[in-house]
């Protein structure tokens, strides 16, 4: 019978591990692996559709997602993999001797099992008693060998996630260049004016306020068409944000120099892509004060959204662009597998360093960006 139960104790050590037995953080990494491929694909298809700007903003955005599921994966899976390795570690002495039992056991013959130095009697009582530690011993195998299958598991989804993070890393970095590329290609946006670059410099050397700016854009356009775009108040509340991130600071908060300003504060991934939240004509694009490049966006009359701080900017003032239009990309060094790899080991998630300021101006005033944008209760 001991010989049985320890058989079955093998085999079942040799079985391959069960789909049920799959632990959340492996399932977020192959699901992230899963949409990077889906992201490489669209990239392949972009080139065909009829809309490439389109198409490649949300392949980009497609990879982005997939590139920040897989650092989130790769984060739980590390986690997962420390904490069962320093639970095995401080079992270490209690493993062995599990192991030296289920070893001694596995060692003595049958005949020498069936004998006992007190005779019949004492023979029954040692398999009576054999028998009801067999199961527990069992027990406790069986625990031990799916650890350190899920181990196994874990260092061999990090190993296979270096290729698909390779893959992902070229292909983001394509799209950006298409991106940009097809941008440069698009000639079918309507323009309600065209910018005089004379008066944009003289603003430009006058201003020493974003407030001030904002109110000689209307200066600066020659030839503007009446009219405005649509009305958007409805949306009021449920505007996509430009850019995907974090809200580092609100309005009104205080930043480390105690400088307050009336927009919030977005931390991006760096070269993160920011888009139109809504249709909206191009006021201004280009650098200003000391807020780096800054792109001015009105989706209607009396309403303007600033979006500063990118690093690469797109388009020309008094272009229209649709919702969901690229404006251009935040700053910094795209991160590298190593980098990625070691934050992860680290139990680090998304390196966030880039940082974007988004004002709202109703009428010339600043009013609270939160009244427009769907930040969600996280932010």
């Amino acid at each position: 019978m001991i010989r049985t139960a320890l058989l079955s104790l093998c085999l079942m050590g040799l079985a391959p591990l069960a789909v049920a037995q799959t632990t959340d953080p492996a399932t977020l990494a192959e699901a992230a692996a899963a949409r990077l491929d889906q992201a490489g694909q669209a990239l392949a298809r972009a080139d065909k559709a009829r809309d490439r700007v389109k198409a490649l903003s949300e392949t980009l955005r497609a990879y982005e997602d997939g590139l920040e599921a897989m650092r989130e994966g790769l984060r739980r899976v590390s986690l997962r993999e420390a904490q069962l390795s320093t639970e095995l570690q401080s079992r270490e002495a209690e493993v062995a001797q599990l192991l030296g039992v289920l070893q001694s056991i596995a060692a003595t013959p049958d005949p020498v099992l069936a004998l006992h130095p007190d005779g019949p009697t004492g023979t029954a009582r040692s398999g009576m008693l054999l028998a009801d530690v067999t199961p527990a011993l069992t027990d406790r195998a069986t625990a031990l060998r799916e650890k350190l299958e899920e181990v196994a598991m874990l260092r061999g989804l990090q190993e296979n996630a270096v290729d698909t993070l390779s893959r992902g890393l070229d292909g983001v970095q394509q799209a950006r260049t298409d991106l940009s590329q097809a941008i440069s290609d698009r000639t079918n946006l309507p323009r309600r004016f065209t910018e005089d670059p004379v008066k944009t410099a003289i603003l430009i050397a006058s201003t020493e306020t974003l407030e001030g700016f904002a109110s000689g854009l209307s200066e600066i356009a020659e030839g503007e068409a009446p009219g405005s775009l649509p009305d958007i108040s409805h949306r009021k509340g449920n505007l996509p944000m430009p850019v995907q991130g974090t809200i580092l600071r609100r309005a009104g908060e205080a930043d480390a120099a105690g400088i307050k300003r009336p927009g919030l504060i977005m931390a991006t991934r760096p070269r993160a892509l920011v888009t139109t939240p809504t249709a909206a004509t191009i006021r201004y694009l280009g650098p200003l004060l000391d807020y780096g490049n800054v792109v001015i966006l009105e989706p209607q009359a009396d309403l303007l959204l600033v979006l500063a701080g990118l690093d690469q900017v797109y388009g020309s003032a008094g272009q229209v662009l649709p919702s969901g239009s690229p404006v251009g990309l935040m700053g910094g060094e795209a991160a590298q597998i190593g980098t990625i790899v070691s934050q992860a080991s680290e139990g680090g998630g998304t390196a966030a360093s880039e940082t974007l300021y988004i004002e709202v101006r109703e009428n010339n005033a600043p009013v609270d960006p939160v009244a427009w944008f769907a930040t969600g209760k996280d932010n």
